[in-house]
């Protein structure tokens, strides 16, 4: 179907939004003082629908000026933004271009079905947003997050390392050479043993009361 129609007799200005990319532009403004002496009955809508579903661009300029005004109520209504609200407009009197040959009188008036499109489309425009704010608001969140753990995980670090330091400074000198041989530097007993020329059980149970002695200092429970 060819794009929809403009009114050649009677010049309109562009709109100052266009249609998605994509959709035949239409250049009708929206016509917000409606007040005309009589709107077409339902049978002269059904009809006009159908001529439009033909390729009628002069129905299709009838149907605009018509429901344009009902269409933009509808969805400034949902929307609550004078913009966005002109921009959904425009996007339902495409759909209705569009869709024109899959409207059935019997399952109601030319008017319920623009309204029917016309609200869906505003609902469809306002949970986009609201999924767009969320996004964004949650990527905030995982961005603070990360930095707050980072932060946290550091201090924890370091805290931890000075109350080990500590804990260490209350050992003996053996058992906290041997302690930190064999837990800082990966060493065996029997390394630790040879390492400081310590027979090999003094070494195992100066390590074992070392430890026991640590756990206490670091408030650590088994």
């Amino acid at each position: 179907m060819d794009a929809p129609p403009s009114d050649s007799r009677r010049p309109r200005p562009s709109l100052r939004l266009l249609p998605p990319a994509g959709a035949p532009q239409v250049n009708q403004p929206i016509p917000l003082n409606a007040g005309r002496p009589f709107a077409p009955a339902r049978q002269d809508l059904t009809e006009t629908m159908e001529k439009v579903a033909r390729g009628d661009k002069q129905a299709f300029s009838s149907l605009y000026d018509v429901l344009a005004p009902m269409v933009f109520g509808i969805v400034l209504k949902v929307v609550r933004d004078r913009a966005q609200s002109e921009e959904v407009t425009q996007e339902v009197m495409i759909d209705l271009w569009r869709q024109a040959a899959r409207y059935r009188p019997d399952a109601g008036s030319v008017r319920t079905w623009a309204a029917t499109l016309a609200h869906r489309r505003a609902v469809d425009r306002v949970r986009s947003a609201q999924a767009a704010t969320e996004r964004e608001h949650a990527q905030a969140v995982r961005e603070h997050s990360s930095a707050f753990d980072e932060v946290a995980e550091q201090v924890e670090i370091r805290l931890e390392s000075e109350q080990v330091r500590r804990c260490l400074r209350g050992l003996t000198e053996l058992q906290r050479q041997a302690v930190t041989l064999a837990y800082y530097q990966g060493l065996t007993y029997r390394e630790v043993a040879e390492a400081l020329r310590t027979p090999l059980p003094t070494i195992k149970t100066r390590m074992r009361d070392g430890l026991i002695r640590l756990r206490d200092c670091m408030g650590v429970t088994t």
